[in-house]
């Protein structure tokens, strides 16, 4: 069941991050979703780094420390996927 939370948890925060960050993406909708994903994960464990415990089930803290990772790596993606 964790990965499935993972999933969702990342689609939604990668549609929330696309909202937050708006803008012409290189790879289009599928990408950001997949960075969202991404960035539930890396949200997750720098959360857990930073001791403010670990990202568990789908919860309010959960979604937020996803949407926060999400739009790191969006912008990070942005700043070297984009082309001069």
């Amino acid at each position: 069941m964790g990965i499935i939370t993972w999933i969702i948890v990342g689609l939604i925060a990668g549609a929330i991050a696309k909202a937050i960050h708006p803008g012409k993406d290189p790879g289009g909708f599928i990408v950001t979703i997949l960075i969202g994903i991404a960035g539930a994960v890396v949200g997750g464990w720098i959360s857990s780094m930073l001791g403010y415990g670990t990202v568990d089930g789908f919860n309010i803290g959960s979604l937020f420390v996803a949407i926060l990772g999400a739009v790191i790596l969006l912008f990070i993606y942005r700043k070297f996927s984009t082309r001069s």
